[in-house]
């Protein structure tokens, strides 16, 4: 009997050719690539377009009549409004004050949002504990921040003192004591910007920790095995990588100074030494029924918060062109 053959496993025959497949067709597309995201977004700018865009135009209309009371008047009066807004000695006391709660409210924020950031860096214990106490004023309201420091700058006198004034009497710093926002002096809208940096330091050092913690950790240490010591570090490594975050808090603070309102409003209503435009714009608008006047107002901020804002948005633009 003989034994049956082998046949390998690999055969030396070539594989039948497969059948040619078919290639789809690409589908033609019915539109520009963009046509679906602006149908998408459309709505928005539709409603951005009619309720920010179409009412700062009626504003600016509004601010070229001759409006008085509640009646409508839109006759055309030219710069009228603007030349007697110029000449106002309330605008006029009211733009100073503007400028000092500006200065120290920006500068106040940004030293204290600096140093809670750099303390924080160090990595000290418990960093996320303290990191959400600093930004706890932000999350509360200007009007809830107001009402506290409202009592915190009492200026009463003996047994009346209460807030600071009564804390520096008992540690024996009676010197410190102040009239703070009631102060006579041109000095009075400081003590305003005090609440205001205090809620706003935790997001400024929550913009610079971002920005401290973008520097690789790799550029120290060759620093530091270069021989520079911390301070060379921070001066030559990463103060250089903090530019863009210093210049964007800067931005940011400037442009929430110009329209202060809420905070100003509740702290002390109608006391003229703390008086800014925004507070002039609103009483003059729906107390005195200027609406005119009001109009001019608005106006004139309008256009400082687009001299702040809008170099930054030319630099931002040109930059990401390169």
């Amino acid at each position: 009997m003989t034994a049956p053959l082998h046949v390998p496993r690999h055969s030396s025959e070539a594989p039948a050719p497969r059948p040619p497949q078919r290639q789809r067709k690409p589908r033609k597309q019915r539109g520009p690539a963009w046509l679906a995201g602006l149908l998408l977004v459309s709505p928005s700018l539709i409603l951005i377009g009619i309720f920010v865009y179409g009412f700062l135009g009626w504003n600016v209309r509004v601010s070229f009549s001759d409006w008085k009371g509640l009646s409508p008047s839109y006759d055309f009066v030219g710069f009228d409004n603007y030349t007697k807004l110029w000449h106002d000695e309330r605008f006029r006391a009211d733009a100073r004050n503007l400028i000092v709660f500006t200065v120290v409210f920006v500068v106040g924020s940004l030293l204290l949002g600096f140093l809670m950031a750099m303390l924080l860096d160090k990595g000290v214990r418990g960093e996320g504990f303290f990191r959400g106490v600093y930004l706890f004023p932000m999350a509360i309201s200007f009007i809830a921040t107001a009402i506290v420091w409202r009592w915190l700058l009492d200026n009463g006198t003996g047994e009346d003192t209460a807030g600071l004034n009564k804390l520096f009497a008992a540690v024996g710093l009676d010197f410190l004591r102040s009239d703070w926002h009631k102060s006579d002096s041109m000095w009075a809208i400081a003590a305003v910007a005090l609440p205001a940096g205090w809620a706003l330091s935790g997001y400024v050092m929550a913009l610079f920790l971002a920005g401290m913690r973008g520097v690789p950790e790799t550029l120290r240490e060759s620093a530091r095995l270069d021989g520079a010591s911390e301070s060379q570090i921070f001066w030559h490594v990463v103060r250089p990588a903090l530019r863009p975050v210093m210049f964007s808090a800067l931005l940011i603070m400037v442009h929430i100074s110009l329209k202060a309102f809420d905070l100003l409003y509740a702290l002390d209503q109608g006391n003229l030494r703390i008086d800014t435009p925004s507070l002039y714009m609103w009483f003059t608008t729906f107390d005195g029924g200027f609406y005119d006047r009001g109009a001019t107002i608005a106006t004139v901020l309008l256009l400082g918060v687009a001299l702040v804002v809008g170099p930054y948005v030319w630099y931002a633009l040109r930059t990401e062109r390169r």
